[in-house]
């Protein structure tokens, strides 16, 4: 059968890898091929109209949320600043891997410069680590606000605010460096064909024909001291707040000083728990089917992205009310 612009066969790509290899050095490969989601490529086009539409979602949710904070004067605040950075470090994730999805999915478009695929390795990496740290950033306005309200505006000033953002970036920045790095150090003499939809680390380093332990070890060590770290100091400040909250007389108080917690856990909910079972799915879910493997790193990729703004564009009332009313203004 002959082989469509929107399904070609992975035997196809890889005779092509090896009638090449005598004429391509994969030492220091120039391009990679991204095979997208393998054993599912007849429906690549369908499964593309899914992407598209949560991208779509995306770009729109978060350029929304970065417009009403910007216009709303009485949302410059904490909370809201961290969530601008949100909306940021979710734009960037998002923008340096799902346009290269899609034109896979849409145009067979499967190479990618050997540069620009540990460019896309780095971004990956650096928004995840941006973003765990902007979810213990909130958790942190959460605790001053319900544990200690009246120092909460003298305590997260705009100066401190700044603060912990830019140590949140240079967080992310710095631990991710090592990735692309090490990377780039290994002989690649296999292949150049990487059996995902993006650049995805381990995807890339089992490529080369050296021994990579060192890449290994070091994802597994940012994975276990990032999410050990951060997750242990939001349960720690939930502890506290619940605590706060339960101390209250009144059953209406401590509802509605929960509700003010609803969205940060929804977004902590979001973000961790599918990058948990993607992880585990990925390290020792052996028998998993590989296409699932990549469907999955693929939602870690797309759904904390989109549904972010929604949870607090629904949850928060004063980003509802705003949006409510310029969509009145404009009709």
């Amino acid at each position: 059968m002959q082989a469509t612009p929107f399904c070609l066969k992975v035997e196809d790509l890889l005779s092509y890898s090896m009638s090449d290899s005598n004429t391509t050095d994969f030492s220091s490969p120039s391009t990679f091929i991204l095979l997208g989601i393998p054993g599912l490529e007849a429906a690549h086009v369908w499964i593309s109209i899914p992407f598209f539409v949560m991208y779509t979602v995306t770009l729109l949710g978060n350029f929304t949320i970065l417009f009403i904070v910007k216009t709303e004067p009485r949302l410059h605040e904490p909370m809201y600043y961290f969530l601008c950075m949100l909306a940021v470090t979710d734009l960037v994730l998002s923008a340096s891997t799902v346009p290269k999805i899609l034109s896979i999915f849409w145009f067979n478009s499967r190479e990618i410069d050997f540069s620009l695929c540990l460019t896309q390795l780095y971004f990956i990496h650096c928004c995840i680590v941006m973003e765990s740290g902007i979810i213990v950033a909130m958790a942190l306005d959460r605790y001053v606000a319900i544990c200690d309200p009246l120092r909460h505006s003298t305590t997260l000033t705009n100066r401190f605010v700044a603060k912990i953002g830019l140590a949140v970036v240079l967080r992310g920045s710095i631990l991710a460096l090592p990735f692309p790095f090490l990377a780039r150090q290994w002989p690649y003499c296999r292949t150049n064909i990487i059996s995902h939809t993006y650049c995805e680390h381990i995807a890339v380093v089992k490529l080369a024909c050296a021994d990579i332990r060192i890449s290994s070890y070091y994802g597994l060590c940012v994975a276990f001291l990032v999410i050990g770290l951060d997750v242990s100091f939001i349960t720690v400040s939930y502890i506290q707040i619940l605590r706060a909250i339960f101390s209250l007389p009144k059953k209406d108080a401590r509802l509605k000083t929960f509700g003010t917690c609803g969205s940060h856990l929804g977004v902590i909910l979001v973000f961790y728990i599918p990058g948990l079972f993607s992880f585990l799915t990925h390290r020792f879910g052996h028998k998993v089917p590989p296409h699932f493997h990549i469907l999955m790193a693929n939602m870690y990729i797309l759904l904390p992205s989109m549904l972010n703004p929604i949870i607090y564009g629904v949850r928060t009332k004063q980003v509802r009310d705003r949006l409510i009313w310029h969509v009145t203004h404009i009709e």
